[in-house]
């Protein structure tokens, strides 16, 4: 019989995959649905920094920033190797597949070069993980390590589930599991990076990571609550919910770089108009430029603020000067 996580589908699960699905769609029609490389870039370095911030690594985003474009940085050798490592890591997403474990053992390769001797491979003695020198989870034995990850990966090959529900059992299960000597936390992100980035490309450029790192403590609770039920439903609802307000975050930039985006657009049908007909009033440059004559008003004040635009003469006679 295969493998089978323990988890329950909640109303808040079904609410939450419903949100972000909305958020999705309305992101895929936006303008900006398709990241510009700065913005790929910068988002990745967030993700980064706060995957990484997770595991103690002190480096600032402006370190970060300097270490990937080859800049000296004031920071520990060890840190600074993280971030390379990371970056690396994260450039190969599109080469992966989430459910190869060779793919997985060169993620854990790629990420942990030079900072564990084991990087690449399972790990060979037991580990546990504890929070203020507390053990809070012990890892199953490494003798089961091979057999409980081959096992998660057929499952994830063809998971009766959601994409977005998938990633968030695989991520907890392969904490539980804990299967490499370090970087467990790290990978695991890294992996429900590449689950959902499989499901929706425009995901593996979204810093879920940030809104983790904000609510590290929730986070290390959600892990807790569902090792003690032996099921990863609290896990669930709060990665979902990570993602929701990570997605809300991205809209909400989005929309303001839209609302600039249009005005822009508008002023310089404005100026366009006038150029060629400095008498136009206000409605006949509202039907011109497309926009109501509210927003004309708006963006001949704006105009006039800003020194590109004068009025000469009275509202009814005079005319417009357009200052180049």
């Amino acid at each position: 019989m295969s493998y089978q996580p323990p988890y329950s589908i909640t109303p808040q699960i079904l609410q939450r995959v419903a949100d972000i699905v909305e958020l999705l769609t309305r992101w895929s029609l936006s303008d900006d649905s398709s990241l510009s490389p700065q913005l790929r870039r910068n988002n990745r370095i967030r993700t980064i920094q706060a995957s990484l911030a997770i595991e103690n690594n002190t480096l600032s985003i402006e370190q970060v920033t300097a270490v990937l474009e080859g800049r000296h940085v004031l920071g520990l050798p060890r840190e600074i190797q993280e971030v390379r490592n990371a970056f690396t890591a994260y450039e190969q997403l599109t080469s992966w597949q989430p459910h190869s474990l060779g793919d997985l053992l060169k993620a854990h390769g790629f990420l942990m070069t030079g900072l564990v001797d084991e990087a690449g491979s399972f790990r060979t003695g037991g580990v546990g993980i504890y929070n203020d020198k507390k053990l809070v989870h012990m890892a199953p034995p490494p003798s089961r390590v091979s057999a409980l990850m081959s096992d998660l990966l057929v499952w994830l090959e063809s998971a009766p589930v959601h994409p977005l529900i998938a990633s968030c059992v695989f991520h907890y299960e392969f904490e539980f599991i804990h299967p490499f000597s370090d970087g467990n936390g790290r990978m695991g992100r890294l992996w429900q990076t590449l689950i959902l980035s499989q499901w929706k490309p425009m995901l593996a450029y979204l810093p879920v990571e940030t809104v983790v790192r904000s609510r590290q403590e929730e986070y290390y609770q959600a892990l807790a609550e569902a090792d003690r039920l032996a099921d990863s439903t609290p896990f669930i609802e709060f990665m979902l919910q990570a993602l929701h307000d990570a997605m809300t975050e991205a809209l909400s930039k989005t929309s303001v770089k839209e609302s600039v985006k249009t005005s822009v657009k508008t002023s310089d049908k404005i100026l366009g108009e006038l150029s060629l007909n400095s008498s136009m009033t206000i409605p006949e440059l509202a039907e011109k430029v497309g926009v109501t004559a509210r927003s004309i008003e708006r963006n001949l004040k704006k105009l006039q603020d800003e020194g590109r635009l004068r009025r000469i003469g009275p509202a009814k006679g005079g005319h417009w000067e357009v200052i180049k």
